[in-house]
């Protein structure tokens, strides 16, 4: 809903010719093999957006779209009196669960990823290999970036933190209001509400996931737990990185931190808009994109 940007700033255009974060987005999961693009997006926008946006990827990929709604629940639950809050990003892509028919990839439609990081999912879910060495356990990855490299000087942020070891996720944890305070520390709060400081070094989650079929069934189990804990709460959300934790320790799932050469930035706030348009052309003039971008 773009709170914090004050618009919907994933139709905002950021490129010379108008070009927006999401047409570059799925002009690099085009060029890195991906075959089709699912829009998880509000209903009431839908014209809007097939018009501004969709119809520029018609003859290029596959298309569709889904609507998440606060009322697609599983099981008997209801929305509680009084919520307007979307359920979160778990629930975004179960929204998408019917037009999900391969191996897939997660991005938020306001993040600038770079081609590689793409190209670097893209060859995870294309590996034949659906298991670990003697090991029934899924498979999923995450493409991480370092903390320092995804903040904003105009306010804060939220972000994945991640503990890794030998290239594994062994942890993944939601921590809120990230910004760097007076003294160059870097502050945030964890979703328990106790502030916590936090390394520049650190690799987060960008919410670049890549993930098989089966992914679904176990994220609508989380999500159903969720419900069953927390779903009474107004403004209660449930997030991948904390899904993903929850697989990892239950010994469900391994997931890889993939390591890309790509440079990330968003539009969190009005204020980074320069940013982001300085940092495509950039891009452009250094042959990465075309331009205009077709």
């Amino acid at each position: 809903m773009g709170s914090r940007y004050g618009g919907l700033k994933q139709m905002d255009p950021m490129g010379p010719n108008g070009e927006t974060v999401l047409d570059y987005s799925v002009f690099d999961a085009i060029r890195a093999g991906f075959s089709k693009v699912i829009f998880v997006i509000r209903e009431d926008f839908a014209e809007a957006f097939r018009t501004t946006i969709g119809s520029k990827f018609v003859n290029q990929i596959e298309v569709a779209y889904a609507f998440q709604k606060l009322n697609d629940l599983p099981g008997e639950f209801t929305v509680p009196q009084g919520r307007e809050k979307p359920w979160g990003t778990s629930h975004a892509i179960l929204a998408a669960r019917d037009e999900i028919d391969r191996p897939f990839a997660v991005i938020n439609a306001d993040d600038f990823y770079g081609a590689d990081a793409y190209q670097q999912a893209a060859g995870f879910l294309t590996t034949e290999d659906t298991g670990n060495d003697n090991s029934d356990k899924a498979r999923y990855a995450l493409v991480g970036y370092h903390i320092v490299k995804t903040l904003s000087d105009h306010g804060a942020v939220n972000r994945g933190i991640c503990q890794i070891s030998n290239g594994l996720l062994k942890g993944v944890e939601e921590v809120v209001e990230i910004s760097r305070k007076d003294d160059a520390k870097i502050e945030g709060r964890g979703l328990d509400g106790n502030a916590c400081l936090v390394d520049e070094n650190v690799v987060v989650s960008m919410n670049l996931w890549a993930f098989p079929v089966s992914f679904l069934a176990e994220l609508m189990d989380n999500f159903t737990r969720f419900l069953a804990e927390r779903g009474s709460e107004p403004n209660s959300e449930c997030y991948i990185p904390t899904a993903i934790d929850d697989l990892i320790h239950r010994g469900v799932a391994d997931c890889h931190v993939l390591e890309t050469s790509s440079s990330w930035f968003g539009v969190t706030y009005p204020e980074d808009k320069p940013h982001v348009v300085a940092s495509i052309a950039a891009l452009i003039q250094n042959g990465d994109y075309p331009t205009p971008l077709t």
